[in-house]
């Protein structure tokens, strides 16, 4: 992994952090000095606290001993691994005992990255949080381009990677674990960012990855079927998302109310709420469309002129998201519009290349109404066929693939079904319940039934789609957007679809097709 950049360091000790922290207890030495905090053992610097807690698919007790190794000064751990460590009699390491470990990572790193007495760095910033199942990573890209247009030094993080300033670093995940997020926004405070933009997943509220930050703005986008393998039903899916909209997490909800999960969370959220709709419905902001124009309407009779170099229907509420959150920050019309009329998004219906009337496509979609919004958005340009390439990842929400098939076969002319990323299942599997879904579908918006084809390997499938291409055609890649590997079996290969589908445009579309 890519070494999150730190703070300054600031030396406090465990004595200092709890009771601070709460709930815990403290075996061995009290008065060590801690300068950080860390989950990864390979990324442990002279005195961090180490936290060896359960993961997925292994528990950080195992990684004690490199830790230490590394320059760790002590452990926080879960009681069982403390009573663990007691009885083998390594009680020469300081180590804090807590019942709930992962919840306290916060509020410690938050503690630990202070950039000054009593002011923690997230509290030095002002924060702006989007969260939905899509559109988070466009909309951050919208409100951070408009913050800079304003004249404010911004930062990002989010899945296709971080800002601070002009600097950019690779992604370390949707939303970085709290030691790794609080250091981040240590590093920012220092360098003079002044607002910063984050994707915050669920998987980041449940595991308490946000915990000590305080939003002034916090978003929703929308909410549809994904990671149910993690959350079990779209129930808790949904409580999940609402958490962040009260008031131990943020001062203000800007939320979409096109779909009955958001007109649930604007009845139900325990902080004042401002809506908009792209669609017509009841609320604080509306998006129109009048003589080729787009035009937002608001409070006290504002109007403002929207363009976007984003296409598909679908961007028009991405855009209209972060207009108001931009506008609800005190951002000026006119430099909202023009930050979100610059953006254009990585892997995000990113127009790779464009010859001999062939225009390809790429983009993240990766759930049954991402592939339905990502396909309707193309089909609104394309006057020949639509081919689409779609894969399912490994290790993920399976319900999702059969869903995901019938989406692309019933709006598609061509699909062809190949490996995402499979990572430990049989991607083989994987692309049988894709493959069920599409030849389930017995009738198209078209009237002709979508051709769908098997092709194992990505690259190949890739190739077979651009080579299919005619002039009017469109060939649409989903799934990976920005990513630049393939995960398989542990291993992450190198693997970008933009460069792939470029090289197959270099071999395969000629001038004359």
């Amino acid at each position: 992994m890519t070494a999150v950049p730190r703070p300054t360091p600031r030396t406090t000790t465990l004595a200092a952090l709890f009771p601070p922290a709460g709930g815990c207890t403290i075996i061995g030495d009290a008065a060590v000095a801690i300068t950080g905090l860390e989950l990864d053992s390979r990324e442990v610097r002279q005195g961090d606290l180490f936290a060896a807690l359960s993961g997925h698919h292994t528990h950080g007790a195992g990684y004690i001993t490199a830790a230490r190794s590394a320059g760790a000064a002590g452990v926080l751990t879960d009681v069982e691994t403390a009573n663990a460590l007691t009885a083998a009699g390594l009680v020469d390491f300081p180590i804090v005992v807590a019942t709930n470990p992962r919840q306290l990572l916060g509020t410690l790193a938050a503690l630990i990255y202070q950039s000054a007495p009593d002011i923690s760095a997230s509290a030095a910033l002002r924060l702006f949080g989007v969260t939905g199942t899509n559109g988070k990573t466009t909309v951050t890209y919208l409100v951070e381009a408009g913050l800079r247009t304003a004249g404010h030094e911004t930062g990002l993080v989010g899945t296709v990677g971080v800002h601070i300033g002009d600097e950019s670093l690779s992604a370390i995940r949707t939303t970085p674990e709290a030691p790794h997020l609080h250091a981040l926004l240590g590093v920012m405070r220092e360098r003079g960012i002044q607002d910063v933009v984050l994707e915050v997943s669920s998987h980041a509220l449940i595991e308490g990855r946000v915990n000590g930050l305080e939003f002034s703005v916090t978003a929703f986008t929308n909410l549809s079927q994904d990671h149910l393998d993690y959350h079990g039903t779209m129930e808790a899916y949904f409580m999940a998302k609402a958490e962040l909209f009260t008031p131990q997490r943020s001062a203000l909800g800007i939320i979409g109310v096109d779909t009955v999960w958001g007109l649930r969370l604007a009845a139900e959220a325990t902080i004042p709420v401002v809506t908009w709709s792209s669609r017509g419905a009841v609320a604080d902001w509306r998006l129109t469309s009048a003589g080729g124009r787009t035009l937002v309407s608001g409070p006290g009779g504002e109007k403002q002129e929207l363009q976007s170099r984003l296409p598909g229907a679908f961007n028009q509420s991405n855009i209209l998201c972060a207009y108001v959150m931009l506008r609800s920050a005190g951002v000026t019309p006119e430099h909202a519009a023009t930050g979100i009329a610059s953006v254009v998004v990585p892997g995000r219906m990113e127009v790779v290349c464009t010859r001999a009337g062939v225009t390809a496509i790429v983009d993240y979609a990766h759930t049954p109404e991402a592939v339905t919004v990502a396909i309707n958005g193309v089909r609104e340009n394309c006057t020949g066929a639509l081919i689409v390439v779609l894969g399912a990842g490994g290790d993920r929400d399976r319900n999702k693939r059969a869903e995901m098939g019938k989406s692309a076969a019933l709006l598609a002319d061509h699909v062809i079904v190949t490996d995402d990323n499979p990572r430990s299942e049989d991607p083989a599997l994987i692309r049988a319940a894709i493959i069920k879904g599409a030849r389930a579908v017995t009738a198209s918006s078209r009237g002709e039934l979508a051709a769908v084809t098997e092709v194992s390997d990505r690259r190949a499938a890739i190739v077979q789609a651009v080579s299919l291409a005619r002039r009017g055609d469109f060939v649409l890649v989903l799934g990976k957007g920005h990513e630049l590997g393939q995960e398989i079996t542990g291993e992450i290969l190198p693997f970008d679809d933009r460069d792939e589908l470029r090289e197959a445009f270099n071999s395969e579309i000629r001038g004359d097709q």
